[in-house]
C-alpha cells in the first residue's frame, strides 16, 4: 500500500503480530508510518534459510495452513462472539 501513489484510505497491518519472520531487517512504524525505501525490493532482504525452513514445514504440516480469526479474537477478548452477518 505504501508504494500506491495517492491512496485515500488507510491500510490494515498484521505486522505486529507477526510471530515469524522471514526478513532480515524489522520494519519500524514511526507515527503509525512505514517509510518505504526506494533501493531494489523496497529495501527488503529475504533470510532464505528461514523461509526454506517455513516452507518446509508448510508442505509438512498442513495444519499451518488452517486459519481461525475467531479463536484469535477470543485469545484477546474472551467475550469476544462472530457479528452476525447480514443476508442481502
Amino acid at each position: 500500500a505504501a508504494t500506491v501513489p495517492d491512496l485515500g484510505h488507510a491500510c490494515d497491518s498484521h505486522y505486529p503480530w507477526q510471530t515469524e519472520d522471514v526478513i532480515t531487517e524489522r520494519h519500524t512504524f514511526t507515527g503509525g508510518r512505514l517509510t518505504v525505501s526506494d533501493a531494489p525490493g523496497l529495501g527488503v532482504e529475504l533470510d532464505r534459510e528461514r523461509l526454506s525452513a517455513l516452507h518446509r514445514r508448510w508442505l509438512a504440516d498442513e495444519t499451518h495452513r488452517e486459519r481461525d480469526d475467531a479463536a484469535a479474537m477470543r485469545a484477546a477478548d474472551p467475550d469476544w462472539t462472530t457479528p452476525a452477518v447480514p443476508r442481502w
